[in-house]
């Protein structure tokens, strides 16, 4: 019992640290992605948009941790190895995804994200993270 225990308890910090560390990843990814210091942007600033876009991209990489977690089946180095690449496929992805968003809509939307006024292209950016990290969610299944 306390052997099952034990083994649980080294999981969940196993996969709580692989889901910080894409997580970290993806904070510099949208980092790189808008203009200006991100942190600076939402903690001293407050803006909105940045937030929000950060905000997406913890979830949607959480719903492909969870997503790989789920596939695993209680075996901990298939589910730590399928966090870890789908979870930086997930990043890259929505990285793409911004890029790709930007060509397709009028303006830059890192400069909306950078904006005081929330901006709808902001929430339609963040829909398309969370809706990537279930796409990839799924696959794992």
């Amino acid at each position: 019992m306390y052997a099952q225990f034990g083994s649980q308890v080294l999981g969940a910090a196993a996969y709580s640290l692989a889901g910080l560390f894409l997580m970290v990843v993806g904070f510099w990814i949208v980092d790189l992605l808008t203009p200006g210091k991100l942190g600076e942007l939402i903690w001293t600033h407050r803006n909105r948009n940045a937030a929000l876009l950060l905000a997406s991209n913890m979830f949607g990489v959480g719903i492909i941790a969870v997503g790989a977690i789920w596939a695993s089946e209680g075996d901990l180095v298939q589910g730590l190895v399928s966090t870890a690449v789908f979870g930086l496929v997930g990043l890259v992805v929505m990285a793409l995804s911004f890029l790709v968003l930007d060509l397709l809509t009028p303006g830059k939307l890192g400069v909306l994200v950078t904006s005081e006024e929330m901006h709808p292209a902001v929430w339609v950016n963040a829909a398309v993270h969370i809706a990537l990290g279930a796409v990839i969610a799924m696959a794992l299944s």
